[in-house]
């Protein structure tokens, strides 16, 4: 969440940030100076309370002793005025200090100062492309009938056993899922990030932490009983390791990796947008996490995206990458660009990854912090990528891929799933 000593410090630039949003920053900006400064007159009376209650304490022992029992008296009914004043004061202060935190966990990160304005996805910015479309017959096949054509995942089967949105893969389908997973992973720790293996259920502390609570509690999966929360993504159970913790300028930059199975309820309804494996409730991926010096960190996110382009020319399919406008970036992101493959037999772009930085966004909410070299506590940088997600790279490799002899993998592949060809 945004810090309030860096709104106060940077009024007018919180303002243009938050208006890249499209978001009232005069408003907000002026809500949370008029809460701040509640807070602070009431520590400050509060303050005042406690030190005449203190005063007036060490008066009446001394009044007690030159035997002035009746002016001892008379400040001890005071002191009892000043405790009730204090009790009140103790419970407005509290009062006023979780009003201020609701205010700013609804608010959204501050856009860093290049994103572009607008209101949809219409808006982002084109600012790569690599390879060249494929050109397919006009009886080419989405890939839910090359699916069902060679058996390799089975939507009907998985409305069966769950609901749509929860397809269940099958021979090479399921050899596949397998490779990307040891593909994705080898090539992240080969590029020196350390593989995690986290849990894929998480507390409510952890969902505030890298703020999924309470923007998006509607979208993930709660277990009602232990009042736990299924994964929408490997980034909120490895940024929550670090919650609480004080790192070394020394220890920067952390780099984490993780495959894990990730859900999300918001799968859509209707239309080819959402068939298939367009968009699941349960789908695998494969994630990077860092966490950055706060010097560094726009240059770690130019790191991560560089290495995806490396994941996607190895997959040998077409991509480009967007830079999201205001109106199109995440709730705590500051800055994200979105890698989308070309998919043939659609004829449309599909995004497999969003790669972010958070600045101090969810280092706030963590309390993730470092010391610089004062000894003076200050906030890290957060960043997260996907790296990548399965379900859409699988739709593009089927499709674009496709031949009368079945589907053939691209080489990189071929050498985890131990064949050429799906048929």
């Amino acid at each position: 969440m945004l810090q309030v000593s860096v709104v106060r410090e940077n009024i007018e630039e919180t303002i243009k940030r938050l208006e890249i949003r499209n978001l009232p920053g005069k408003d907000l900006v002026a809500q949370i100076i008029e809460l701040d400064d509640k807070r602070k007159k009431t520590q400050q009376e509060l303050d005042a309370h406690l030190a005449e209650a203190n005063s007036i304490s060490k008066q009446i022992g001394g009044l007690f002793k030159e035997g002035k029992i009746e002016e001892a008296n008379a400040l001890k009914a005071k002191t009892s005025e000043l405790k009730e004043l204090n009790h009140q004061g103790t419970e407005a202060l509290h009062a006023t200090q979780e009003e201020l935190k609701q205010l700013l966990y609804t608010i959204p990160n501050t856009p860093e100062l290049s994103v572009p304005k607008g209101n949809t996805e219409e808006d982002n910015e084109i600012i790569f492309e690599q390879g060249e479309l494929p050109s397919m017959d006009n009886d080419a096949k989405p890939h839910w009938e090359i699916t069902e054509k060679y058996d390799i995942v089975d939507f009907e089967l998985g409305v069966k056993i769950a609901g749509a949105g929860f397809p269940v893969y099958k021979g090479k389908g399921a050899r596949l899922q397998r490779a990307l997973v040891n593909f994705f992973l080898d090539n992240a720790t080969a590029a020196g990030y350390r593989e995690i293996q986290p849990p894929l259920l998480i507390n409510e502390a952890s969902g505030y932490g890298t703020g999924q609570l309470p923007d998006k509690e509607g979208q993930m999966y709660h277990t009602a009983v232990d009042d736990l929360y299924l994964i929408p993504t490997a980034e909120v159970p490895i940024t929550n390791m670090y919650r609480d913790i004080i790192l070394k300028k020394a220890d920067f930059p952390v780099k984490n990796c993780a495959y894990t199975q990730c859900f999300r309820r918001e799968a859509g309804s209707y239309g080819s947008d959402v068939r298939g494996l367009n968009r699941l409730h349960q789908f695998d991926k494969v994630e990077i996490v860092q966490l950055s010096h706060p010097d560094k960190s726009y240059e770690l996110l130019d790191e991560m995206v560089d290495y995806i382009k490396t994941l996607l020319t190895k997959l040998e399919l077409p991509f480009r990458i967007l830079k999201l406008c205001g109106g199109d970036l995440g709730f705590t992101a500051a800055l994200t660009y979105d890698f989308e493959v070309y998919s043939a037999a659609q004829k449309k772009w599909l995004e497999v990854s969003s790669v972010s930085c958070f600045e101090t966004y969810q280092a706030n909410r963590l309390k993730l912090r470092y010391k610089d070299k004062n000894g003076k506590m200050q906030l890290a940088h957060t960043l997260n990528g996907s790296a990548l997600a399965f379900p859409r790279i699988i739709a593009a490799l089927l499709e674009n891929n496709q031949s009368e002899k079945g589907v053939k993998l691209p080489k990189a592949l071929a050498e985890y799933t131990g064949f050429e060809y799906i048929n």
